[in-house]
């Protein structure tokens, strides 16, 4: 009797259904009470998938099925009915292609980065001078492209004077809501070119949800004034639904179509204490925050981290986070941008689909620094199968950062045991701390110290905030990791309530100054007066 392949088979909804049921309800704890669960299911509202939910769930669907589907699937599948139509477009499950590869673009350095410069803009033009033909590598599904310094500056200086030609005027706001990829470097230092203040803001994850993630933002971009948005054709449609929400909004525009006008730009002059960037921090269309970062704060926060890190010309860095998030953009662009290393980026898509994609760019590139919140080193854990990653060699990552959520010491162990016959090293594993409002970096520990994990008395801890030291016989103790000391030039302080400064060994609120600390909240003068306190940052987390 012939075997019909699972792609094609009549059961498929009845199956998909099966998979949907069983993941939610490994999300609720066991409880779907009241959920009914059919083709025409939304992921997001009807079963409550947020974002790394719909992957987990894309995940096991390929599992159940045999298939790989798209990357497109996991950004634009708004239903279960969405995804059985893929089920049965896609192919069979197969090891991962690595697609066509560039060379790694690396600067033959003949001079120490540029330690004079007082902006971005003089950071930029250093490189262009000296190492043109150097910078950035971005990976996707289909390959890899190249975009030097020089062709940055080219197009910038274009998407410059396209704007400048609309009326937008230096000290004004530009939005940037788009994807990884060229564009997005372009409109940046465009902007910054323009004398304007860059705000990025995150692209929509499905396209079925385009309106809902503008209305979201609206308040956002009202706060910020902002006066431009650049976008893509997919954002760009919306574009009267936008002005319509946000009325000091002027213009929706592509970055292709200011691009191909082709008209070359006025570099306004900028400062060190100019504007570089506003900085919205999480939760921010409901209560806008946007961090207020200089040039001289952002450069003075690299210039620590590069010391604290001992960067070197021969180190690559590799990065899937998101640009518009700290860590991504000023982190890993801003800080590879002004020593002069390579970039290799990728979307958070690529990643997010393939996890073996962040892993095999590091064998192939050699990179030596990469950084990744907690759930993508358990992320890579739980999906990567060996087949996925013969012949992989990590050896050459000597910088593993965990930041940016709460790192766990199981998964530093996991991804240890899982990776190091890979050639990953256990001193590799570097967590640090870090926030917006410090521009991103805050504190890092010594260099290829590995993990250190304080092990804490539970009961103690808990009725008084008291961290003691945990016996060794202590079969459940509360298990912390050390996100280092503070950067050169930097202090922590841990307070009570009362903002009493607390002794060793005692929980309290997280606070700090240094040469990075933003001087508050855009147009927030509220969130503003609960973020300072005579001189130090109140960072919102305990420690």
């Amino acid at each position: 009797m012939a075997v019909q392949p699972a792609a094609l088979s009549t059961d498929n909804p009845s199956r998909l259904i099966g998979v949907a049921r069983s993941a939610v309800a490994e999300l609720r704890g066991g409880d779907l009470y009241g959920l009914k669960v059919s083709l025409d299911s939304t992921l997001q509202s009807d079963l409550g998938l947020d974002s790394l939910a719909r992957v987990e769930l894309l995940h096991r669907v390929e599992d159940a099925f045999q298939v790989r589907l798209p990357d497109e699937v996991f950004a634009a599948a708004a239903t279960l009915r969405d995804l059985l139509a893929a089920i049965e477009r896609a192919g069979p499950q197969v090891a991962s292609s690595q697609g066509a590869r560039t060379e790694t673009l690396a600067a033959i350095r003949t001079e120490p980065a540029p330690v004079t410069a007082t902006t971005l803009i003089d950071v930029l033009q250093w490189h262009v001078e000296r190492h043109s033909s150097a910078g950035i590598t971005v990976v996707s599904a289909d390959g890899e492209s190249a975009i030097t310094h020089a062709m940055l500056w080219e197009t910038a200086l274009a998407l410059c004077g396209a704007l400048q030609a609309r009326g937008i005027i230096s000290g004004e706001t530009v939005a940037l809501m788009l994807p990884t990829g060229a564009d997005y470097f372009t409109a940046f230092v465009g902007v910054l070119l323009c004398g304007c203040v860059p705000v990025p803001i995150y692209p929509p994850a499905e396209a079925a949800q385009l309106e809902e993630h503008v209305r979201r933002h609206a308040k956002l971009l009202r706060n910020a004034r902002v006066v431009a948005m650049l976008t893509d054709h997919s954002v760009h449609r919306l574009g009267r639904l936008l002005q319509a929400n946000v009325p000091c909004l002027r213009r929706v525009e592509t970055v292709a179509a200011l691009v191909g006008e082709g008209i070359v730009g006025k570099v306004a002059p900028a400062a060190g204490n100019s504007l570089a960037l506003l900085q919205y921090t999480s939760g921010s269309t409901g209560d806008p925050k946007g961090v207020m970062l200089t040039h001289a704060q952002l450069l003075a926060n690299i210039r620590a981290m590069g010391r604290a890190l001992r960067i070197e010309s021969t180190d690559v860095l590799v990065s899937w986070l998101p640009l518009y998030h700290d860590m991504g953009l000023i982190g890993a662009w801003f800080g590879t941008l002004y020593f002069g290393i390579p970039l290799i980026v990728m979307s958070p898509l690529t990643f997010l689909s393939r996890p073996e994609r962040w892993l095999r760019a590091i064998h192939q590139h050699r990179g030596t620094l990469s950084a990744a919140p907690n759930f993508a080193y358990e992320l890579c854990v739980k999906r990567i199968q060996d087949a996925d990653i013969t012949g992989l060699d990590l050896s050459s990552w000597r910088v593993a950062f965990s930041g940016s959520e709460a790192v766990l010491a199981e998964t530093l162990d996991r991804f240890h045991r899982r990776f190091g016959p890979y050639g990953f090293r256990r001193e590799a594993l570097t967590p640090v701390y870090g926030l917006a409002e410090c521009a991103v970096g805050l504190s890092f520990p010594p260099l290829a110290r590995g993990p250190v994990i304080d092990r804490i008395v539970r009961e103690a801890f808990t009725s008084s905030g008291e961290a003691r030291p945990a016996a060794a016989e202590d079969s459940n103790p509360l298990l912390f990791v050390s996100c280092g000391l503070p950067l050169p030039g930097y202090e922590i302080r841990i307070v009570d309530a009362n903002q009493r400064e607390l002794g060793e060994r005692q929980e309290g609120r997280l606070e700090f100054k240094g040469p990075s600390a933003t001087e508050g909240y855009f147009d927030n003068p509220v969130a503003t007066a609960r973020l300072i306190h005579e001189g130090w940052l109140d960072s919102g987390d305990r420690a």
